[in-house]
């Protein structure tokens, strides 16, 4: 790693500005936003399903704001992900995106759960997330809150390493009306509209859409693939029945296409090709939640939601419905003990039908079906500086069966701004149909003929992290704070791909040498790291923000395995070293500037290199209501490879520059 122009001109701009800047200094060109103390008092959710304040929480918790979404001038849920320390994310190409917390980045988000307003967008077809069709408006965003490290205890199956968690603003919030447009070079045009209003009786709507049409990467090879266009929409109402008694209804609706390349092989006759198609997708979900207050020691929340998705690939397809209803009870015991209970239930059920004959799920149709209980208590040790917290899940899945996550936490608070916190947890990872049900053929050679086939034995367990975590956070003064966690994690039956004796296979007068692999539980090892993440305002008007991320991981397989590809590709396919440096200026007559530089070390299993790149975002509102900004991406050079998973030469993700005009109303 090393210096560059990009930070020399940012901090050569910067100090430019200071004389300006201080001969003029209204209220209006002061930076928005909260204080650093204020931030630390935000108070999150995810960690506990109950209001903690951020400053006071046991865990590796991250917020990102709205206020940091819209500075960044970010378009998608992933690229709001890069301001959190710890979470690796890279962009495959047009389309597609890679994103991990503290190692195992992969395409799918392995072992992270990602929810949006609570509602699980896991898939238990591929063991993780479809990040292109997870999106909402970004301007109605609140927060997204970013646990590293196992959350199973509260959240049960696949919070392994992390738990992603976007909150959209209640609808109180977002009267009146929006629209943006914008376009540019890689996003070549978007429009977003929201509106919304309420009355006096505590009932709040909004309604929204938006659509986009983003251009192929760049391909060495000249295959522009992977061009894509997406609509969506949907809404929210939150009615206040009385001071008791909340109910919130929403929903989503979304349609798009987008550009693929896959491989697809044929037995007879033998060939291998690559498709290059568009992929349907489409879907919908509705949720309806109820909250109770019945006391100030006692509150009710009972969630339902339907989820529906529609995939149609080149060489699958999936149609699923899940359904999904979740209790949670807390209230205050004797002696000051913050007591939470719930349960859950879900079923999801999938068709999966064959669109090639070499990629083949056995059943077709099933049903997963999850079931979950769980408890957790806070108990204070010495008043409110020491406190002890110490909870477990149950939970009984279709394909693994029974299994338990306890967790335990200390938090010492010895003075209002500054923490210390400690956790040991255990997590699984549950069987998913792409390990137990589905079989895949590949060619490997036409001269001999030989095919590699690789299926699940049906005997797949699930995968068992351990963890241990420590933590501090400081406000060091009303202008600077400090948020350090470390981490140590101990993983055990990791999906391993086993080689079996080889046979032969006629087939139509064919004659073909089958090299058969196992999906089996042989790979275990561990991770370390710490992740850094300073805070500082120097003045009223400036903001910088940073952070380091560093990552070990020792991964092995078991005595009795015949693996020798999984540990490299493990190892070698997340970054060791993440750095961000994140500056926000609040210039003269309503304009700012906020500029990014990242690096991301090497994944050496993917031919990627490592690199550093940055992002520039100058806006002005030139009346209170208009906002014009322009939003520069990847600004040090043309194109650069973050991460594969196409066929082919590694995909390059292009310099990007729009602008966009925002009204609000």
């Amino acid at each position: 790693m090393r210096p560059n122009l990009f930070i020399f001109a940012l901090l050569l701009f910067t100090c430019a500005l200071l004389e300006a800047q201080d001969a003029e200094t209204s209220p209006s060109g002061r930076l928005k936003g909260l204080s650093l103390e204020q931030l630390g008092n935000i108070e999150v959710t995810t960690v506990s399903k109950s209001p903690v304040k951020l400053s006071q929480t046991p865990a590796a918790i991250y917020v990102i704001t709205q206020e940091d979404i819209r500075r960044s001038g970010v378009r998608s849920l992933p690229e709001a992900l890069r301001l959190a320390p710890g979470v690796d994310v890279a962009q495959i190409d047009s389309v597609k995106w890679a994103v991990g917390i503290r190692g195992f980045e992969s395409r799918l988000s392995r072992s992270v759960l990602v929810l949006i307003d609570g509602r699980s967008v896991y898939s238990p077809l591929f063991h993780g997330v479809y990040w292109e069709v997870q999106d909402t408006l970004i301007e109605d965003i609140d927060r997204i809150e970013v646990i590293r490290g196992p959350g199973g205890t509260i959240w049960g199956a696949n919070a392994v390493n992390g738990v992603i968690n976007i909150i959209t603003k209640n609808s109180r919030d977002t009267r009146g009306t929006l629209v943006s447009a914008g376009g540019g070079s890689v996003n070549q045009g978007f429009l977003d509209f929201r509106t919304g209003g309420g009355n006096d009786s505590g009932f709040n709507y909004r309604v929204y859409g938006k659509g986009e049409d983003q251009s192929p990467a760049y391909h060495q090879d000249n295959r522009q693939f992977d061009d894509w266009r997406r609509m969506q929409g949907g809404f929210r109402t939150d009615w206040d029945v009385n001071p008791r008694n909340t109910i919130t209804v929403q929903g989503d609706l979304y349609d798009g296409v987008a550009g693929e390349s896959v491989r697809v092989t044929s037995e007879n006759p033998p060939a291998a090709s690559v498709a290059e198609q568009n992929a349907l997708l489409s879907g919908g979900n509705v949720l309806a939640r109820w909250q109770r207050m019945f006391s100030a020691t006692s509150d009710l929340q009972i969630q339902a939601y339907y989820d529906r998705v529609n995939r149609l690939q080149a060489n699958q397809a999936e149609y699923r419905d899940t359904y999904d209803i979740d209790l949670v009870h807390h209230l205050t015991l004797f002696g000051g003990q913050d007591f939470i209970w719930g349960f859950g239930a879900r079923a999801s059920v999938g068709k999966v039908p064959q669109v090639v004959p070499t990629y083949v799920f056995n059943p077709s149709e099933r049903t997963d079906q999850l079931y979950t209980a769980y408890a957790q208590d806070s108990i204070p040790l010495a008043g409110d500086k020491l406190l002890f917290i110490a909870g477990a899940k149950i939970l009984n899945e279709s394909l693994s069966g029974f299994n338990v996550e306890p967790s335990a936490r200390l938090l010492w608070t010895p003075t209002p701004r500054r923490t210390f916190w400690g956790a040991v947890t255990r997590a699984v990872r549950t069987a998913s149909d792409i390990e137990d049900t589905l079989t895949t053929t590949s060619l490997v050679s036409t001269s001999p003929l030989v095919f590699s086939r690789t299926q699940g034995d049906r005997i797949f367990t699930d995968e068992i992290l351990v963890g241990f975590e420590a933590g501090y956070r400081s406000l060091i003064s009303n202008t600077f704070s400090l948020d350090i966690a470390a981490f140590h994690n101990r993983y055990n039956h990791l999906l391993s791909l086993e080689t079996q004796t080889p046979y032969t296979e006629d087939d139509g007068g064919l004659t073909a040498t089958i090299d058969p692999f196992f999906n089996l539980n042989g790979v275990k090892g561990t991770t370390s790291g710490i992740e850094i993440a300073p805070d500082w305002k120097p003045r009223s008007w400036w903001r910088l923000q940073g952070s380091y991320s560093f990552l070990d991981m020792d991964m092995k397989t078991i005595p009795t395995s015949s693996d020798t590809t999984t540990v490299s590709s493990l190892e070698g396919s997340s970054p060791h070293h993440q750095v961000r440096i994140q500056s926000w200026l609040d210039l003269m007559r309503n304009m700012e500037f906020s500029a990014t530089w990242r690096y991301v070390s090497a994944l050496p299993a993917l031919s990627v290199g490592g690199y550093e790149t940055g992002d520039a975002r100058f806006a002005w509102r030139p009346v209170p209501r208009v906002e014009l900004a322009v939003t520069a991406q990847n600004l040090m050079q043309p194109h650069h490879g973050e991460f594969s998973g196409d066929p082919g030469p590694v995909v390059g993700i292009k310099r990007n520059v729009f602008a966009s005009l925002t009204f609000r109303k």
